[in-house]
């Protein structure tokens, strides 16, 4: 998907997104972060820090200079253990003494299935996930998150990475980097799980909401309508694979060549993670078996 042209923040400072809220653009930008990660400030007296982002002393200065004197950090939130997304945080709670909250460090709601991929050493992973995470309160799904003027419901959201977590605020969400407006999620296995991505998308679409704020690019003012495209998205990959497999066995490089056919030469890697990830969601559902033993690289058959 071709980003929008329209988003173009000024990079490390704080602009009001609606009554309450600002957002602030890390200076990350890349192919797999568009024009940065995404920190939002949620409240006007107590502030929750929504993803402080990556090591950059830079964003941490940019994201102390926009509390008033009147405000004061009380929580930082981390919606994923992503290198983009959360390393800032302890450097943020030395400087203001405020808790990190998280669903849990790297591999927490990882599901069994992929654990036993990365216990067996079959399938590689692990693009840019902060091992070293550890927040100071676990949050669980349906816990909520108060401030003086805002709160927050947790809803785990595994799928783009065992941890992750959007959260309600009102009839909005800040769903990280599950749904994104300018491109679709990253799932690469095995610390992304295309099974539980798509129970999570699930899980959202059980309610209308008025306005997704995503860990990357603009918000999403039609969010019910994104969720449907990524859903059938992701159903038309699933139908392609299926349908390059009926001409014979083919693994997951060779599929996203043939699939992905004007992805830019810098995500290659991530298509082929992603077709990965279908072709491990596929196997486990019958439709699919690698030739011998699973690996990054295998052969995969129709069943």
């Amino acid at each position: 998907m071709t980003p929008p042209d329209d988003f173009d923040p000024v990079i490390g400072i704080a602009e009001t997104l609606e009554p309450g809220l600002r957002r602030i653009v890390a200076p990350n930008p890349s192919p797999m972060t568009y024009r940065g990660t995404n920190t939002y400030l949620l409240g006007t007296t107590d502030i929750a820090v929504i993803d402080p982002g990556p090591d950059s002393t830079a964003h941490l200065n940019a994201i102390l200079a926009a509390i008033a004197p009147d405000q004061r950090i009380s929580h930082i939130i981390v919606t994923h253990s992503h290198l983009d997304h959360s390393p800032l945080a302890r450097p943020l709670a030395q400087r203001c003494g405020a808790p990190i909250l998280a669903f849990g460090a790297a591999t927490a709601g990882r599901s069994v299935v992929m654990q036993q991929i990365a216990d067996s050493g079959l399938v590689g992973g692990g693009e840019g996930i902060d091992t070293d995470f550890e927040p100071d309160q676990i949050l669980a799904d349906g816990d909520t998150i108060v401030g003086t003027d805002w709160s927050l419901n947790v809803i785990h959201t595994p799928g783009h990475l065992g941890n992750h977590i959007c959260l309600e605020w009102n009839d909005a969400c800040f769903t990280a980097d599950h749904v994104m407006g300018w491109a679709s999620s990253l799932v690469s296995p095995p610390d992304g799980d295309l099974t539980d991505f798509m129970a999570s998308c699930a899980r959202l679409q059980d309610r209308t909401w008025r306005v997704f704020y995503a860990g990357h690019g603009a918000a999403i003012d039609d969010p019910n309508t994104r969720l449907e495209w990524l859903i059938g998205h992701r159903k038309a990959r699933e139908a392609a694979i299926l349908a390059h497999l009926a001409n014979g066995p083919a693994n997951a490089s060779a599929l996203a060549r043939a699939i992905y056919l004007e992805t830019p030469v810098a995500l290659q890697g991530a298509a082929t993670r992603n077709i990965l990830a279908h072709l491990v969601d596929l196997k486990e559902r019958f439709l699919i078996s690698p030739i011998g033993d699973l690996t990054a690289k295998a052969d995969f058959r129709l069943t």
